[in-house]
């Protein structure tokens, strides 16, 4: 029978001693590697450096130099009971931010805090950290206690003074444990140099941790991280793979992605050098190949279709906190990593910000500083599936990155709607700013003989839509028509070579054909482009950019749109003259090229 394990994040101001706990857990529950102990003994004496029990985990040099753990650190031991995993979160107020992954799947914490030096900045700030995160049983450890004399009073006034900073902000402890890591006191076991303390020993407070609900009899949550396509030899598969964040599945299961809303049912459960699986469960990397074929995105969350659905919006509430040098600012662009989905994200108010260090709120702050948690609203430059972090924790967590670094990290609070977008608000005001042209759209009309439109070609087959593109620049403007065919090339290369980011290169193009188009069909010509299998959100983005004027969309091939009306579906072999006359016809129906113009 397999045995059960729980993950736990131990934290603390540097120098507060949590490697030392640690170490000393890892060396008297016999569960590190057979020699380690003597092996870090002897290198200490080599050194002429006393034995440290944080020398067990600071295993690279560097940080055995510094004394400082500067990465997080996973651990394992086992008492009777179970099999723990460890987290080590830094402590260094430098290495704030690699806390946001190190704490990502504890469902218990150890906050260890120095008897001497008492309560820091960085014990609040990490009782902030461990409460955004959802942790709920969190035991603080009052460490070296021999350097106050075991003293009790010592023990409670930290006990008392952290329990109401606490309370402040909505965490319980547990307990406190006041012990002592170098010498072993109240570590595996009670010790009598502390008569007056009567509750459990660390080991027995560990084992004393409820585990949380198991992930697998949450619904189910599978971000696709990757699609993998096979053309050798016939070979046609698709498969999705990811990792199964809570849940199960199994084959013949009907399933959605979300955002798409796009639908099929599980043909295949495969891994690599596994045979065929008929079940797969949360904690499992696994590809699947569907029945049906459907185009999706990376990034989308595919949950079982008779389920109770996650939430889709581009509009959220959120605490966060911050942790980078440059404070976060309104409107500004950002990135949103969320599951395996990757969005520019914008700040759009600000709530409340709690100072960390004093718990000091303000209600009117403009800008989001570094340490401060904050409740605020958020929206994304795409919708993005997830639930609520008070649900699912996993998939209502995120981490917000800037100049490719983690500068914040948060939980969604709720889904919220807005009576206008970020994107209809600039197409509000730039309306209302436009310089309309002296000569009228009327005007334009009758000496061009058509009306302005924009026509954007969709779809699998980039060879073939490029030719019809072409084919059909070539027929309008051989008959006498303002008309002009945009490649996708010519506006790519104008934005930063740099960035890595497809998804930040996407928006920032769509965004730029909008605008472009609007000029293009306020000029009163036929506007013609090319896209590489956009999604119902980019032809809507596009639509609303392109306002007051129109567009017209025809797919070559695959039709992977799934809410989003195409005004022509061609097949991906459809013969290009053929294809140019059905389009040059439907311009004639929708009256953008006039047989008679008054």
């Amino acid at each position: 029978m397999k045995r059960e394990q729980l993950n736990i994040v131990i934290v603390g101001h540097v120098d507060h001693g949590k490697s030392t706990v640690i170490g000393r857990l890892l060396a008297d529950t016999n569960s590190l590697p057979e020699g380690k102990l003597d092996t870090v003994k002897q290198w200490c004496k080599k050194n002429a450096r006393p034995f440290e029990y944080a020398f067990l985990l600071d295993a690279l040099k560097d940080e055995q130099t510094q004394g400082i753990t500067i990465d997080t650190a996973r651990c394992f031991f086992k008492t009777t009971n179970r099999d723990y995993i460890i987290l080590d979160a830094p402590g260094h107020i430098e290495f704030l931010k690699n806390m946001i992954t190190g704490a990502s799947r504890a469902e218990a914490a150890l906050l260890v805090i120095d008897a001497k030096e008492g309560i820091q900045e960085n014990s609040k700030r990490h009782g902030h950290m461990v409460a955004l995160l959802g942790i709920r049983q969190v035991s603080i450890l009052v460490n070296k206690m021999d350097l106050v004399g075991y003293d009790y009073k010592a023990f409670q006034k930290i006990k008392d003074e952290y329990t109401d900073f606490l309370e402040a902000i909505h965490i319980k402890p547990v307990s406190f444990i006041p012990i002592s890591a170098r010498e072993g006191a109240n570590i595996v076991s009670l010790s009598d140099i502390m008569p007056w303390y009567k509750g459990l020993s660390v080991l027995e407070q560990v084992d004393d941790f409820q585990k949380s609900e198991l992930a697998i009899e949450l619904p189910f949550r599978f971000p696709v991280q990757d699609i993998y396509k096979f053309t050798a030899s016939g070979d046609n598969r698709r498969i999705i793979a990811g990792n199964i964040t809570t849940g199960s599945l199994k084959q013949g299961d009907r399933v959605k992605f979300l955002p798409s809303g796009k639908e099929s049912v599980i043909n295949k459960i495969e891994g690599f050098n596994i045979s065929e699986k008929e079940y797969a469960y949360a904690g499992e990397a696994i590809g699947v190949t569907l029945t049906t074929q459907v185009y999706i995105k990376l990034g989308e969350l595919m949950i079982k279709a008779d389920d109770k659905e996650l939430l889709v919006s581009s509009y959220f509430k959120a605490n966060i906190f911050w942790v980078g040098k440059a404070p976060m600012l309104k409107h500004k662009t950002y990135k949103l990593k969320i599951n395996a989905a990757k969005v520019n994200v914008k700040l759009i108010d600000i709530k409340n910000v709690l100072d960390a260090s004093d718990l000091s709120s303000n209600q009117n702050k403009k800008q989001i500083d570094r340490h401060d948690v904050a409740e605020c609203f958020f929206e994304t430059s795409k919708p993005i599936a997830f639930d609520l972090a008070n649900q699912i924790e996993t998939t209502g967590r995120f981490v917000i990155i800037d100049n490719y670094e983690i500068v914040g990290g948060g939980i969604i609070l709720d889904s919220i709607a807005l009576d206008e977008s970020s994107l209809q608000k600039h197409i509000r005001k730039r309306e209302f700013v436009w310089e309309k042209s002296s000569v009228t759209p009327s005007e334009r009309t009758s000496v061009y003989r058509h009306n302005s439109k924009f026509i954007i070609f969709t779809g699998e087959e980039p060879d073939a839509k490029k030719q019809i593109c072409k084919a059909l620049e070539r027929k309008l403007f051989d008959e006498g028509f303002k008309v002009y065919f945009l490649g996708v090339a010519n506006i790519k290369h104008g934005i930063d070579e740099d960035i890595s980011d497809q998804f930040e290169i996407s928006d920032e193009y769509i965004r730029r054909l909008g605008e472009l188009a609007r000029i293009m069909t306020d000029s009163g010509q036929i506007f013609i482009t090319n896209l590489s299998n956009p999604d119902d959100f980019d032809l809507e983005k596009l639509k609303l950019l392109n306002k007051p004027n129109e567009i017209l969309v025809i797919n070559v091939g695959n039709n992977n749109l799934h809410t989003y009306q195409v005004d022509l579906n061609f097949e991906e072999n459809i013969e290009t003259k053929k294809a140019v006359h059905q389009v040059f016809e439907l311009l004639r129906q929708n009256e953008v090229i006039l047989d008679y113009v008054i």
